[in-house]
């Protein structure tokens, strides 16, 4: 089965932005996420209508963060995304009437609920700025260039 990475996707495009001083393209990001610069801007799209990013047209244009990353929570993104179902797994439904699926889809739906609304409080409390942070920790670690820095060297 595959998993929705697009909420881990848009993360790291966000870091990536953030780490650059200059706008940056689609065509920049999609290289950096080995997607189509299409896929970059329906996602963008839709974080710019949320105000987490603006665009801006021409010769040095292209996305740049409009937010504080401070304000703004991993949960704050999902929702922006469409709030995109969070598990992979769900219940079976080809036989409604079945007594025996009822009483296993209860269950699990009581299950999925939960483990949804935990996972949701858990986004809640990490901001962007957490990752930013962790970002740089780990840049200065390895004490070499963001792969994104080698990108705009050339």
């Amino acid at each position: 089965m595959k998993r929705n990475s697009q909420l881990s996707g848009v993360l790291h495009v966000l870091l990536h932005m953030d780490a650059h001083d200059a706008p940056m393209t689609s065509e920049v990001l999609a290289r950096a996420m080995q997607t189509n610069p299409v896929v970059i801007r329906r996602i963008m799209a839709g974080l710019r209508e949320a105000g987490y990013v603006r665009s801006e047209k021409g010769h040095g244009g292209g996305w740049s963060i409009a937010c504080d990353l401070k304000a703004v929570t991993l949960r704050d993104i999902h929702e922006a995304l469409g709030g995109p179902s969070l598990l992979a797994i769900g219940n079976r439904t080809e036989a409604p009437g079945c007594l025996v699926e009822q009483a296993v889809n209860a269950a699990l739906t009581q299950a999925f609920d939960e483990a949804e609304a935990l996972l949701l409080e858990r986004l809640g409390g990490v901001t962007l700025a957490a990752l930013a942070k962790d970002f740089k920790k780990r840049l200065a670690a390895r004490g070499g260039p963001h792969e994104m820095e080698k990108a705009h060297a050339g």
